[in-house]
C-alpha cells in the first residue's frame, strides 16, 4: 500500500473515523493534489479551463467515498488524480443525484478503474 495515503485511509467511511469532505480535500492538497479538476463530457479541465486531461492522460491514485451522516443526499466520491506526463495532481469530486456530472463512457471507465 502507498504510505502516502495511510493516514487518510484510516479516516474513510466504515472505519469509525469519518472526516469532513473539506478536511479530506485539504489533506490531499497537502500531499500535492492542488488542482481542482472540473469534469467535462470527455475530459477534465483545470487552471480555469486552460489545461485539459483526457482519459489517456491521467490515473486515479486513490478514491474516497464521503457520506454525510446528517443528510443522505450529501454523498460524494473524492478522486486523487495524477498525470505523470503532464506533471499535475488534482482532485475531482463526484456528486451523487441530480448534481452528478455527465461523463463519456471513456471517462467513466477511466475513473472507475483504479490503476495505482
Amino acid at each position: 500500500m502507498d504510505e502516502e495515503f495511510t493516514s487518510l485511509d484510516i479516516m474513510e467511511a466504515g472505519t469509525g473515523f469519518m472526516q469532513s469532505l473539506y478536511e479530506m480535500i485539504h489533506q490531499l492538497e497537502v500531499r500535492g493534489y492542488s488542482e481542482n479538476l472540473g469534469a467535462r463530457v470527455d475530459h477534465f479541465e483545470y487552471q480555469s479551463g486552460k489545461m485539459k486531461l483526457f482519459p489517456q492522460d491521467f490515473v486515479v491514485d486513490k478514491l474516497y467515498r464521503y457520506e454525510s451522516t446528517s443528510d443522505p443526499d450529501d454523498t460524494a466520491i473524492v478522486y486523487a488524480i495524477s498525470s505523470p506526463s503532464k506533471g499535475v495532481k488534482g482532485v475531482y469530486v463526484e456528486s451523487y443525484g441530480i448534481y452528478q456530472d455527465d461523463l463519456s463512457p471513456e471517462m467513466l471507465e477511466r475513473i472507475k478503474q483504479r490503476i495505482h
